[in-house]
C-alpha cells in the first residue's frame, strides 16, 4: 500500500477512493469484516502519507447487517480519521431513499459528494426493486431523474462538501454521452453551479 499511495502523493493528489467491491468482498458474504480492517490499514497508510482516504457507496452497501445498514457498519468500525465518505447520492437513494439525511449524518466526513441522477418505474428502494434490469432504472442526467438535486446541493454546500463530482455512467434518453453531459451542465447552470 505504501508503494501504490505514494505515487499519489507524488502526483499531487490529495484524495484516494475505495470505489467498489468485488462480489465477494460486500456486505452479504463473509469477507465484508475482513475488508473493513483492510480499509483501516490502507487508511492508516494514508493518514501517514497525508492523504484522506474515502470510500464511495454504491446499493449494495445498504444490505442490512443486524439492524444496520453496512455502510453504517463501515464508518462505525472505521475511525474518521482514517476513512472519510464520497456519498454517491444516486445510490443513497436508491438505497435508503434520502440522500440528503445520509448527508447530514456523515456532516464533517464527507468532502467529496457524487451526484448522479436516475429514473425508476415504481418502488426504488434496494430491497424491494429489481432495479438492475436495464427497463428498471436508468441513470440519466443531473435534474432528469428523481433524485432531489437542489437539496443534495445545498446540502453539500451546507456540511462543507469540498468538491461535488457529476457522473453519467451511461448515455440516457436517446442522447450521446456529451449530450447527456451538456444536460447537466445546463440544469446546474440554472441554479447558478
Amino acid at each position: 500500500p505504501e508503494g501504490v499511495l505514494s505515487q499519489y502523493v507524488t502526483l499531487g493528489c490529495k484524495y484516494v477512493v475505495v470505489p467498489y467491491l468485488a462480489d465477494e468482498d460486500r456486505p452479504s458474504g463473509d469477507r465484508f469484516d475482513e475488508v473493513m480492517k483492510d480499509i483501516a490499514m490502507i487508511g492508516e497508510v494514508a493518514k501517514k502519507l497525508g492523504l484522506t482516504l474515502l470510500y464511495h457507496n454504491h446499493d449494495f452497501e445498504f444490505y442490512k447487517r443486524g439492524d444496520k445498514y453496512a455502510l453504517d457498519v463501515l464508518y462505525e468500525t472505521v475511525p474518521a480519521d482514517l476513512l472519510q465518505t464520497e456519498l454517491d447520492v444516486c445510490w443513497v437513494t436508491v438505497g435508503h431513499g434520502s440522500a440528503t439525511d445520509f448527508m447530514k449524518k456523515y456532516d464533517g466526513r464527507c468532502p467529496l459528494v457524487h451526484i448522479k441522477d436516475f429514473y425508476c418505474k415504481g418502488e426504488y428502494l434496494y430491497e424491494k426493486c429489481d432495479y438492475k434490469r436495464a427497463e428498471t432504472l436508468e441513470l440519466r442526467p443531473i435534474g432528469y431523474g428523481r433524485v432531489d438535486m437542489t437539496a443534495v446541493l445545498d446540502t453539500a454546500e451546507e456540511i462543507g462538501a469540498k468538491w461535488v463530482i457529476v457522473e453519467q455512467d451511461a448515455p440516457s434518453l436517446g442522447l450521446s454521452a456529451l449530450e447527456n453531459a451538456k444536460l447537466s451542465r445546463d440544469w446546474l447552470r440554472t441554479l447558478g453551479w
